[in-house]
């Protein structure tokens, strides 16, 4: 009897097991995967850049209307953070949310720390940040951006920075903060940079992690951080950044994100006026300006920095421009549909994927002919996000 039970094992085991093995996603990489936020559904499309497809969809996001992403180190997990305040963790392999908190009544975006083991969330309300553990979402550390005795402040333009910090701006504060949580994540050191201009909107950091750059909204310029310093201090640049001879209405604030940085000069949108601003990182001082189409809102450098695609706010929202950058002038046009919200470079920028919200489409550009290589399908796209973010500072 128990050798019968033994050939049985032997016969019908393998194909049970086979069997299982066909319910489940093929073994694959992460390496060339990413996400578009379908906006007005609450879910995201999990992409494979290397075929152009859609692999599938992940519903029950929430609000998706000021949706961002950042990624685990090994590209498997999506971070998507919803204005509503929900912080969700996808799986991109498995296609499935594997948690999820409710962890503000307003957030807009999020970081990674260099370890990967801390995710970040900045919000509107309650004004602060909140870190919680990568792997599980619990809850690590709450820092209340509390600038005076009751009084909170907005925070945007959150960046992670080698040694496990994250830097912020406090938008009603006119303050930056730098959260330290290498000695002790429960509890991280405050560094704050006061005065900094009035109202920052938004910032970035440079790829190399050394430079900090928030907009202001409140007045013209910018603010900079040479983080390399021993005793970092604010630097207002760009005293003229916004102002023009007949300054024209701002339908749209730029997203610093978005700028280019393309070898030591920076690409970045004039706001109210249609121009790219061209900065010397040498000395911080504007060397040129592009004419474009339309008020600039996402200005963004092929991974190679030989071009800048730049899109725009309405009504000028359905075309992109293609700068070249030793000439600086713009070599092409297109038009890829109504709503242009988002473009993305593949990882060596052979391609940029744009998504066009009213036209319910995302368009697959080759970069040297300019010709489109695929459409895809997708409900009112808006974000588009891919894996290879999770290897860039300040992404």
């Amino acid at each position: 009897m128990k050798q019968w039970i033994r050939w049985g094992l032997v016969l019908w085991l393998p194909l049970w097991l086979m069997a299982c093995a066909s319910d489940a996603p093929p073994l694959r990489g992460t390496g060339d995967l990413g996400v578009v936020i379908e906006r007005a559904s609450g879910s995201v499309s999990v992409v494979d850049t290397t075929r152009h497809s859609v692999l599938g969809s992940v519903p029950g996001l929430g609000d998706l209307s000021h949706a961002s992403v950042v990624f685990s180190r090994d590209g498997a997990v999506a971070f998507v953070f919803g204005r509503d305040g929900a912080l969700t963790r996808v799986n991109l392999l498995t296609r499935r949310i594997e948690g999820r908190v409710m962890q503000a009544g307003n957030s807009i975006g999020g970081a990674v720390s260099q370890d990967g083991r801390w995710v970040a969330a900045q919000n509107y309300q309650p004004g602060g940040i909140k870190v919680f553990r990568a792997d599980t979402l619990a809850l690590v550390a709450d820092v209340p951006a509390e600038y005076a005795p009751g009084r909170f402040s907005r925070v945007v333009g959150l960046a992670d920075l080698p040694g496990q910090r994250f830097i912020f701006s406090l938008f009603d504060a006119d303050e930056i903060w730098i959260a330290d949580l290498s000695r002790d994540a429960a509890h991280p050191a405050i560094q704050r940079f006061r005065d900094v201009g009035r109202q920052p909107y938004d910032a970035l950091v440079t790829p190399d992690g050394r430079h900090y750059i928030a907009g202001l909204f409140g007045e013209d310029g910018l603010a900079l951080i040479d983080l390399w310093q021993t005793a970092p201090r604010v630097r207002r640049i760009l005293q003229g950044y916004g102002r023009g001879e007949q300054p024209l209405p701002v339908y749209k604030m730029p997203h610093l994100r978005g700028w280019a940085v393309a070898g030591r000069q920076v690409w970045l949108p004039a706001i109210g006026r249609h121009e790219v601003l061209v900065v010397d990182m040498d000395t911080w001082l504007e060397v040129g300006r592009v004419p474009v189409a339309g008020q600039p809102v996402f200005v963004m450098a092929r991974p190679d920095g030989r071009q800048v695609w730049v899109n725009f706010a309405v009504p000028d929202y359905d075309r992109v421009q293609v700068i070249d950058t030793p000439s600086r002038q713009v070599v092409q046009t297109l038009s890829p549909g109504a709503a242009v919200l988002h473009m993305e470079f593949t990882p060596r920028g052979e391609s940029v994927w744009i998504s066009s919200r009213d036209a319910n489409r995302v368009s697959v550009i080759d970069t040297q002919s300019f010709s489109t290589r695929s459409v895809l399908d997708v409900p009112a796209p808006s974000g588009i996000f891919f894996t290879s973010r999770a290897h860039r500072m300040g992404m």
